[in-house]
């Protein structure tokens, strides 16, 4: 089934390769000229070089390399109309007392650091210019119970709140999204979980994402979003009863 056709320039951090690589590539089928980032020059020249994009190497918990992928993007391809804040990495390996801080902390540099650096390059033009929207990939291990390893599920825990309380920020002016990709099979992945785990078809985050890009999902800005659990078209078409009842959300019930 066709997808919404978009057009206009998205930023994709992190798009070297798994889930960010997919999503550079359905944003790219969907009719947008694509930057794709990552610390890796072979990877994301390779992505790049497929999808007649933009690469664009560096650190994405270096503001100065965040600040450099937006002021080139925007003069190689013109205004980003979109990020996609996806860059992460996963759990250093070890338990918390025996891993040096160093390699916990990193995991907080990558992936919390590195979405607000991304978010406040790219804020002021998008709102000088009156338009854009910010995606940003979260983890049910932001919530999920059974989890073990703190590094990770604390970072991806501080990532959804900061994608929550920053589209209170813009709202009616930006609209940001924060999601889950599910459980799917890459590098970051691909050994912490059996063959048989329930496994997320790659293809539904990039899928999402897309619908997010279109603006036919503006009114469910600052909802939890599941790549897989959640019929996107279903919560469009019920997105007044989604935000009056509060749902979609991180919540403690009692």
């Amino acid at each position: 089934m066709p997808g919404d056709v978009l057009s206009g320039v998205a930023l994709v951090t992190g798009g070297g390769r798994g889930i960010g690589e997919g999503i550079a590539r359905e944003l790219t089928a969907a009719g947008m000229r694509v930057a794709v980032t990552a610390r890796t020059a072979d990877q994301v020249d390779a992505v790049a070089r497929e999808l007649d994009g933009l690469a664009l190497v560096g650190d994405a918990s270096q503001q100065h390399d965040v600040e450099r992928w937006v002021e080139t993007t925007e003069r190689e391809l013109g205004p980003v109309e979109l990020l996609v804040a996806n860059a992460g990495i996963g759990n250093p390996e070890g338990s918390t007392w025996e891993m040096s801080v160093d390699d916990w902390w990193h995991v907080f540099e990558v992936d919390v650091l590195g979405v607000p650096l991304a978010c406040r390059a790219v804020i002021p033009r998008m709102l000088t210019r009156g338009s854009g929207r910010i995606v940003i990939t979260g983890s049910g291990a932001a919530y999920l119970p059974g989890i073990r390893r703190t590094a990770y599920a604390s970072a991806k825990a501080a990532v959804c709140r900061y994608g929550e309380t920053l589209a209170g920020e813009l709202e009616g002016r930006i609209p940001v999204f924060f999601f889950s990709p599910g459980l799917v099979r890459t590098e970051l992945t691909g050994d912490s979980f059996p063959d048989d785990a329930p496994w997320t078809p790659p293809e539904l985050a990039p899928r999402l994402v897309r619908v997010l890009a279109s603006g036919r999902a503006d009114a469910l800005a600052g909802r939890y979003l599941h790549a897989e659990h959640d019929d996107i078209d279903g919560l469009i078409d019920r997105a007044d009863a989604v935000v009056a009842d509060d749902v979609n959300a991180i919540r403690l019930r009692r």
